[in-house]
């Protein structure tokens, strides 16, 4: 397992999701949406994973009871495909047993991606496509019965010793 649980105000993390296509807000504290997330970076702080499990009378898309990937963002050596494996184990471990019908899901938007297979390393990982969003993105799912099975990550503070804050 190379992923390791953190916070979703973790400035390591932080430096990463600001560099990704879909933060919303650079460098604002948080960057995991409201709600039930997992956090995960990886002990180099090159790699960070946000799982969000939103109340669905809240959510007005396909797939209402679905985790979602809300960020992935991967700048070390090892394969994305591996890291996103890891994180769905690390999911289920924390939350249990999938939503039976919906799995999970992430969004990619082709326009912001440079590959000519946008979402490749997720697909790699078993997710496939399920459709597209009004705005265009495209939905990669995990079925439930593709998902690896539940896998320990550890906590952060076994690894590094934090401070009561982070600091930048």
């Amino acid at each position: 397992m190379h992923w390791y649980r953190t916070h979703r105000a973790d400035a390591r993390a932080r430096r990463l999701a600001d560099r990704h296509y879909s933060r919303k807000t650079p460098h604002a504290a948080q960057f995991a949406p409201p709600g039930r997330t997992l956090t995960l970076i990886t002990a180099r702080a090159d790699a960070v994973w946000v799982s969000s499990w939103p109340l669905p009378q809240y959510v007005k898309r396909l797939f209402p009871y679905a985790w979602l990937c809300t960020l992935f963002r991967n700048e070390s050596a090892l394969l994305s495909s591996t890291l996103i494996g890891e994180a769905v184990a690390a999911t289920r471990f924390v939350w249990g047993e999938p939503p039976p019908a919906d799995g999970m899901i992430t969004f990619v938007d082709a326009r912001k991606v440079r590959s000519p297979n946008p979402g490749y390393c997720f697909k790699q990982a078993g997710f496939r496509p399920a459709g597209r969003t009004k705005s265009g993105l495209i939905v990669l799912r995990l079925a439930r019965e593709d998902m690896p099975g539940a896998a320990r990550a550890a906590p952060i503070s076994e690894v590094f010793q934090l401070s009561l804050f982070d600091r930048d």
